[in-house]
């Protein structure tokens, strides 16, 4: 199968968004049921809001010469996720369309960029992001994640994004999703304090087996939701499956999942130090790339992971 080629592929470095979810609860205020940014898309107000949270971000790259992957704020607009929030299928489908439609729009409104700006189908995990109580099977999870990845490259997504995947299943019926869909994908695993994903699988294991099963089928894979100290030692040994991991989206608290769950508080780190933490991973794996944040993390810490990262070489 031949798909576009992203110009994440080449060297430059690419930024994206942080934490949406969590900016907009514990910095804007927001309610979000069930954690759902997607449902901001229905009102002027809300649209506004998701503008200028995006627009934070493009002027980081901008600024420091960077592409940028514009990731929808459709985390949570699957099948379960919306019929919890009330959404039918048809709903659930025109709200996907619209979300992508979005990015465009912000992307056609950047006039000045520091190199392309990638609009990327965010694709949520079907059950919890730290949870994989429930696991489907890789052709159900091929059939289930199908029909929104579909509606993503029929709006115009130049790629789609599978976030917070916590098993290989659901990574490899994504993936074989995309493939059929004709539509490039990459794969960002969550991994618990020891590396690992939450099924206890290992980074190595997990992308070995998704690319074994897809004849390489992800464009590229990433690690998020988890601090660097937690996964800096599984990249370490410099073994050629570490140079599928292309992009990070890091947390900036240590703190596990369980406890993040549990927290009633914002963990927001240090971004200084979330930045050098970067820097030292980019000077041992130069290949990664595309640079983001995750749970705690705003526009001060992409900016300052963007700033360390640009002396990675020096």
């Amino acid at each position: 199968m031949t798909t576009p080629r992203l110009p994440q592929l080449a060297n430059q470095l690419f930024l994206t968004d942080g934490g949406l979810e969590t900016t907009l609860i514990f910095h804007e205020g927001l309610e979000l049921p069930h954690f759902a940014a997607f449902v901001l898309l229905q009102t002027a107000e809300g649209r506004e809001q998701l503008r200028r949270y995006f627009q934070r971000y493009l002027q980081i790259a901008a600024t420091d010469g960077c592409g940028f992957v514009l990731e929808s704020p459709t985390w949570r607009s699957n099948a379960d996720w919306g019929q919890r929030l009330g959404f039918s299928a048809a709903e659930l489908a025109a709200v996907n369309r619209d979300a992508i439609a979005f990015m465009h729009e912000v992307r056609a409104a950047q006039d000045k960029v520091g190199g392309p700006i990638v609009v990327s189908g965010c694709l949520g995990p079907r059950g919890d992001g730290y949870d994989p109580s429930r696991i489907m099977t890789a052709d159900e999870a091929e059939a289930y994640h199908r029909p929104q990845i579909d509606v993503f490259r029929d709006a115009g997504a130049d790629m789609i994004t599978a976030i917070t995947f916590t098993n290989t299943h659901e990574a490899v019926g994504a993936t074989r999703a995309a493939r059929a869909a004709k539509v490039p994908i990459a794969i960002s695993f969550t991994v618990e304090t020891d590396g690992n994903l939450p099924t206890g699988v290992s980074l190595k294991e997990a992308i070995g087996e998704v690319d074994a099963l897809t004849e390489r089928g992800p464009e590229y894979f990433m690690i998020n939701c988890a601090h660097p100290t937690h996964f800096q030692q599984a990249l370490a040994s410099h073994e050629p499956w570490v140079q599928r991991v292309r992009g990070l989206r890091a947390n900036a608290s240590r703190r596990s999942h369980q406890e993040l769950n549990d927290s009633p508080d914002l963990d927001a780190g240090d971004p200084a130090e979330l930045g050098s933490e970067h820097r030292t991973l980019l000077r041992a794996h130069p290949h990664i790339n595309v640079l983001g944040g995750c749970c705690g993390t705003d526009h001060r810490h992409v900016a300052s992971i963007s700033a360390a990262c640009k002396q990675a070489d020096s």
